[in-house]
């Protein structure tokens, strides 16, 4: 399995989750392995160039975000 580092793939139910499928195995037997991309590393992860290109789009119209519609329709404008 190969992920970003967001927070949530290294804590809570899938950690537990991972130290039970694998258990006390060696790392080289495990049933599920997981490979971290490098943070920021778009060469690796495009998804991530995108997510900061949609950031950046709206942190610069931050203020016409009045409601979530709004978001949700500069969104839809960026992509």
């Amino acid at each position: 399995m190969i992920w970003d580092g967001a927070s949530y793939h290294k804590y809570g139910e899938l950690r537990e989750f991972l130290l039970e499928v694998n258990g006390d195995k060696e790392p080289e037997n495990w049933s599920i392995t997981c490979i971290l991309f490098a943070p920021n590393a778009p060469q690796q992860n495009p998804v991530e160039d995108i997510w900061l290109q949609a950031k950046n789009f709206l942190k610069k119209y931050w203020y016409l975000c009045r409601s979530f519609k709004i978001v949700k329709f500069l969104e839809r404008v960026f992509y």
